[in-house]
């Protein structure tokens, strides 16, 4: 026994098996598109904390007094 798949569209209920072959392609399509896009939240949500971290060491560099900022240069030089 073969378990029927359900879809919402548009706030009515189908069954996946009713549907012919070019409105499974674009369910399959939004599925993949919705996969992508999660993928994609997940990757900015990476680079906005590595920019956030970024920022606040450029930031605190330059509110670092003299001395101290030349020899975190010369450290990071070596």
């Amino acid at each position: 026994m073969s378990e029927s798949n359900v879809i919402t569209i548009a706030g009515k209920e189908y069954d996946e098996s009713s549907l012919n072959n070019q409105q499974v392609y674009l369910i399959n399509q939004i599925r993949d598109l919705q996969g992508k896009a999660g993928s994609l939240r997940f990757q900015l949500d990476q680079v906005q904390v590595a920019q956030d971290h970024f920022t606040a060491a450029l930031i605190k560099s330059v509110e670092e007094p003299v001395d101290q900022a030349n020899s975190s240069e010369a450290t990071i030089a070596n």
